[in-house]
């Protein structure tokens, strides 16, 4: 129990208890509701918001999935095989921090034109990268992964678009805490097209639930291959990979609704002016939602009228065109020097506080900041005491890693990523 300044008891317990390590703490994301970009709307949104997971993504959930399920096969066993597997977008972070906290190595293809922050945060988990020539499209990510794995022995790969484990985490969990949380009072579920793991592993859970609740897909208006239109380049990092993935259902789709990449931006935008929510561009698909909400027959739906999973931590687009007027803002002011990394401990120097850092990404699959590393740093120190020895010491991790890109922390990781060739 926890007393407030004004009295106020706040009951803590349900939340009590310490993960064995970082793969334990996956799921479980909240719900909120939009409250300030719905005008005009005549049913209410609740938003899930998959970026508060331990690495930012709704692909949290599918890597851990992906490897257990190997595991379980006896496919897959740490310091045998090599993972490997193609990616645009957040399963190759995802899988990357949990190889990192299993102690895998990981080989991901990428094509080369994903932004910086991608490049740098799998680069800080001690994967493996290769760039390929975004020309070649998804066909051409896949096949390079399929060519590093003919020479790679007891290599894996992973092919998250006809996995099913990728969509049955999502039936599994996702579906199973949107019902949870709106009490059994949803009736549609809105989620962009990746893959498809989301939208049809959560789908089919609800519909269980449920028959007449409704599932909508998102696809940019570019590249709007599930609506029958043809593949083309669009600015949604994340969904519309111009192909219909094999683990995607169409047939539980209602309908696909197509969203520009102008619209994408503008809405990930307004989410973070209007509700305080970073998100990424692919939850800029919100737009989806918004529109379906502001449909007449939708009137008078229950509380959690439309569910929209928002994917992905807008910190991963810093260098982005969605942040590019920002992004201009902040490059016209010379930032000013700050010597204190240590939170003003003699006993632990900049360098071990940062080298701290990067072990708990590489050892931990954790991606800290630099105040992160100070206490981690202490907490090392003191667990080696001979006094305390048998006693559990708690630490604090007061932010992400992914905060601190463009610091000394990741010097080293972002030339790496900067000066990168295509394969």
């Amino acid at each position: 129990m926890i007393k407030e300044k004004f009295g106020k008891v706040i009951n803590m317990e349900e939340k009590c208890g310490i993960a064995k390590d970082v793969t334990e703490v996956i799921g479980n994301t909240p719900m909120v509701y939009l409250n300030n970009v719905v005008d005009g709307c005549v049913a209410r949104i609740a938003a899930k918001l998959e970026m508060m997971g331990p690495c930012s993504s709704v692909k949290d959930r599918t890597a851990y999935s992906m490897i257990r399920d190997a595991e379980e096969k006896g496919l897959i066993s740490p310091g045998k095989n090599i993972l490997i597997e193609s990616t645009t977008e957040n399963t190759g972070i995802g899988l990357a921090f949990i190889a990192a906290a299993k102690g895998y190595k990981l080989i991901l293809v990428m094509p080369s034109d994903v932004t910086l922050e991608r490049k740098m945060v799998v680069l800080a988990f001690g994967a493996e990268l290769h760039l390929i020539d975004p020309a070649k499209g998804t066909k051409g990510i896949h096949d390079e992964a399929n060519e590093i794995m003919k020479k790679t022995p007891n290599g894996y790969v992973f092919n998250q678009s006809e996995n099913p484990a990728n969509p049955k985490i999502h039936y599994e969990t996702t579906g199973p805490e949107i019902w949870k949380a709106t009490g059994g009072k949803v009736d549609i579920l809105v989620a962009a097209v990746g893959t498809g793991g989301t939208v049809t592993g959560a789908g089919h859970f609800l519909k269980e639930k449920n028959s007449e609740i409704k599932i909508y897909g998102v696809e940019p208006a570019e590249s709007a291959v599930l609506n029958g239109g043809n593949p083309g380049p669009h600015k949604i990092l994340g969904i519309g990979a111009g192909i219909i993935p094999k683990v995607l259902d169409t047939k539980l789709l209602e309908e696909v609704i197509q969203i520009s990449s102008d619209e994408a931006i503008e809405t990930a935008k307004l989410l973070a002016l209007k509700e305080g929510l970073l998100v990424g561009i692919s939850s800029g698909a919100a737009a989806a939602a918004i529109k379906l909400a502001k449909r007449p027959e939708n009137a008078g739906k229950l509380i959690a009228g439309f569910t929209v999973v928002f994917p992905s931590i807008g910190e991963r687009y810093l260098s982005s065109v969605m942040f590019d007027s920002i992004r201009a803002e902040i490059y016209g002011v010379e930032p000013a020097e700050s010597a204190v990394l240590n939170g003003g401990n003699p006993d632990i120097s900049s360098n071990e506080v940062i080298e701290t850092a990067k072990l708990l990404a590489l050892k931990e699959g954790l991606l800290v900041g630099i105040s992160s590393g100070a206490a981690a740093a202490a907490a090392i120190k003191l667990a080696k005491i001979p006094e305390n020895a048998g006693k559990l010491i708690a630490v604090v991790f007061p932010s992400t890693g992914e905060r601190y890109l463009t610091s000394v922390l990741f010097d080293s990781t972002r030339a790496e990523a900067e000066n990168m060739t295509i394969d």
